[in-house]
């Protein structure tokens, strides 16, 4: 089984205080509209594919908006999650597919090797999980990686410096995310520059 790996940016806070307003301004009210929505089309999706559970995507975006929840495992909170994501940050950016998930730990060994610290190696990243507490989703996908926005371009120049001295299949991966998180960075400091807090670099695996 392939998991797909996506990216965006935007700023996290915004997200986090829509989830956790007791009183809702008219604006987060709006936004909770074009959320619930695209909660419904996960829904018809899952649906379609045969993949509906008990907990409804739609059902699972009110009980994290009331802060109480009637499962302790459940993905249909993180899929909910990232439906409030999706409506607030920016396009996704398309990281590819991926047969198996540790393949990132035999990634993260190898530039270990090579001195790159903890902090900078994707599986801190990719898969650290949300702001907030939220039930388990009961399996290894789908899942959420968390990368503030500033640090994008540590993890660049530690990936560009060590690039040349990695096998071609290590490459290919750290290659990938080198590119990927030196636009970000570039694209942080410039919004950084307008006055903008696109403040998390949101990675989103199913």
């Amino acid at each position: 089984m392939s998991h797909h790996l996506q990216m965006s940016t935007g700023d996290m806070r915004t997200v986090v205080r829509l989830l956790t307003a007791v009183e809702p301004t008219p604006e987060q009210q709006r936004m909770l509209g074009v959320v619930r929505e695209r909660c419904a089309q996960t829904d018809a999706r899952f649906q379609e594919d045969g993949r509906d559970g008990d907990l409804s995507v739609r059902r699972a975006l009110d009980e994290l908006l009331e802060g109480t929840y009637s499962r302790d495992t459940d993905p249909a909170y993180l899929h909910a999650f990232h439906a409030v994501v999706a409506c607030h940050f920016s396009d996704v950016t398309d990281l590819g597919w991926w047969r198996r998930l540790s393949w990132f730990s035999l990634v993260d060994g190898e530039l270990a090797r090579h001195g790159v610290p903890l902090d900078l190696r994707p599986s801190s990243f990719l898969f650290n999980g949300p702001p907030l507490r939220l039930p388990h989703p009961g399996d290894v996908v789908p899942s959420v990686g968390l990368l503030p926005a500033p640090r994008a371009a540590a993890v660049a120049d530690a990936y560009e410096a060590v690039l040349p001295r990695l096998d071609q299949e290590y490459a290919q991966t750290v290659g990938r995310f080198a590119e990927v998180l030196r636009f970000e960075a570039e694209e942080w400091e410039s919004a950084r520059r307008l006055g903008q807090t696109l403040d998390t670099i949101f990675f989103w695996c199913s």
